[in-house]
């Protein structure tokens, strides 16, 4: 229970609304109070501004209109007063009236008492208070400095002051303004209680704590309710990945009635992920029969293995059987003048040389086949490659009488194995001058493939057209179309294999076919340069 998201969600709820009533409260605690009294501090100077307004207003007509104001205080007239209330106020009845009005409205709504006299006849005007002598008395304390250390000046203004002072026998702190108005002749003294900032704030801490409780406990249980919308599609995506993990596929997320983007992501992502699974499974189990075949075809291999074997000791066994055969001559003395000695001993030199090629190329084939042979990819010259080669080739063209067309001057940049791909062009070549025939020509050349980036190198000899059914057998090693012109030339049946190899490291094509006069070796790379 405590793990669910419903739960969580409940709490963490619940802990922000703590930190967050605690938070308030705490800034009420310490704030609120100085706030209260900035704002008493203020209504005490706006108090002062608008009576001052009233006293300027009848220094300008020569007049006092201040004597009366305490019978229009008595009679309770109230309201707000305005700058339009006093443009209005054409004579001193006027004045007085609004003057209480303001005396008034600091008393009722700000608990603000007041008291104003008239210094010069000593008589009071207006007063707000019972104990008016004792207000009296304190403002003239004031004026002559005297309790200066009880006193904490808060704001001080050119004709008048606001201070806090303390009331050792009400044991009670007061905001207090004091001063002469602008004709410097009328006194007064405005007072308001702190207790009732304190007790305001400690009401408003008290009330504010309650209201927080019952808004912590009703929003939690209402959020506990709320969130079973939101983990109900959660619950049921964990029941489909509970039946994903028993391979069962068939389930599916079905978007609810009422959903969230989120969860319908989720849930959308969780059906592909199932497709996807089953997918992977239907694959592995064509990968496991594939590999059963792959278990055959190693039984086929390990057969083929055997076969090779028995190639290579059969194309051994001819060249070991000569030079054993001429040596024995030489050695019972079967050539006794030189000239006859010379030919056995280019018997036995040219079956050595067969023999040493056949097992370099042998090596060579392993080494492809097996990867040990790494394939470095670079970029080079195909013209200058297959220029290279039928120079190389020159003595064997001149002796074959063969002779080779290759038209193209200008640089072809293609990637690859440089030196894999001159042996390629090679036994290609080579094969050609020894199967030459008719005519004997041979035509290289090559096509450019644009929508597929590469370069296609064809080399043609005239000549007999190789039987269909011997063309998928000339990548096999050791295989022969012409077994005696093959003996002949010295070749060994493994040149095209080396061929294959090459070309399936690469990556590319390759092939053979008959044409009207011929036959044509083909093989594909990728050009860099190709328009």
């Amino acid at each position: 229970m405590r793990r669910s998201i419903r739960w969580k969600f409940t709490l963490t709820f619940m802990s922000l609304m703590i930190l967050s009533v605690l938070a308030v409260w705490c800034i009420n605690k310490w704030f609120l109070e100085d706030y209260y009294q900035n704002y008493k501090i203020g209504v005490l100077e706006r108090g002062y501004e608008a009576i001052d307004a009233i006293v300027r207003r009848e220094m300008e007509r020569g007049e006092s209109s201040l004597e009366g104001a305490q019978e229009e205080l008595d009679d309770n007239l109230g309201g707000l007063v305005t700058g339009e209330d006093l443009d209005a106020a054409d004579n001193p009845q006027d004045s007085v009236e609004i003057l209480a009005r303001v005396v008034q409205r600091l008393r009722d709504t700000s608990n603000i008492t007041l008291l104003i006299y008239d210094s010069l006849k000593d008589q009071t005007l207006v007063s707000s208070v019972r104990d008016i002598e004792v207000m009296r008395e304190r403002v003239r304390q004031y004026i002559v400095g005297y309790n200066v250390s009880r006193r904490e000046i808060m704001r001080k203004h050119d004709n008048y002051m606001i201070q806090k002072t303390y009331d050792p026998r009400n044991k009670t702190f007061y905001l207090e303004s004091w001063g002469f108005f602008s004709d410097n002749s009328t006194i007064f003294i405005m007072t308001t209680p702190l207790e009732s900032i304190r007790e305001s704030a400690d009401i408003s801490n008290r009330f504010l704590m309650y209201v927080g409780i019952v808004v912590i406990f009703v929003g939690s249980i209402i959020l506990y309710f709320i969130t079973k919308r939101i983990t109900a599609p959660i619950h049921r995506l964990s029941q489909l990945s509970e039946k994903m993990s028993r391979l069962d596929f068939n389930a599916r997320y079905v978007q609810p009635r009422h959903s969230t983007e989120e969860i319908d992501i989720l849930g959308n992502s969780m059906n592909v992920l199932s497709e996807r699974l089953e997918e992977t499974i239907n694959e592995l189990k064509s990968a496991n029969n594939q590999l059963k075949k792959d278990i055959e075809e190693k039984t086929q291999i390990d057969e083929m293995r055997k076969e090779f074997i028995a190639n290579v000791s059969h194309e051994l066994k001819t060249p070991i059987a000569l030079i054993q055969g001429y040596a024995e001559g030489l050695v019972e003395g079967m050539a006794e003048d030189k000239e006859n000695r010379d030919y056995y001993c280019e018997v036995i030199m040219d079956e050595a040389g067969k023999m040493n090629k056949m097992v370099k190329q042998l090596l060579t084939l392993t080494a492809l086949e097996f990867g040990r042979e790494q394939i470095v990819m670079e970029q080079f010259d195909l013209t200058e490659l297959i220029r290279g080669v039928i120079s190389a080739s020159g003595l064997l063209l001149r002796q074959k009488e063969v002779t080779v067309n290759f038209p193209y001057d200008k640089p072809v940049m293609v990637k690859g194995d440089e030196f894999k791909i001159e042996e390629v062009v090679t036994n290609y070549l080579t094969n050609a001058i020894n199967h030459a025939d008719g005519e004997k020509k041979i035509r290289i050349f090559m096509d450019m493939l644009p929508e597929r980036r590469e370069v296609k190198v064809s080399v043609y000899n005239t000549g007999n057209p190789i039987p269909e059914e011997a063309l998928p057998n000339l990548w096999t090693k050791f295989y022969k179309v012409d077994k005696a012109r093959t003996r002949a030339y010295g070749g060994s049946g493994i040149g095209l294999s080396i061929v294959k190899a090459i070309m399936d490291s690469h990556h590319k094509e390759y092939g053979v076919r008959n044409t009207e006069n011929g036959v044509e070796f083909w093989f594909t790379l990728e050009c860099e340069n190709i328009k």
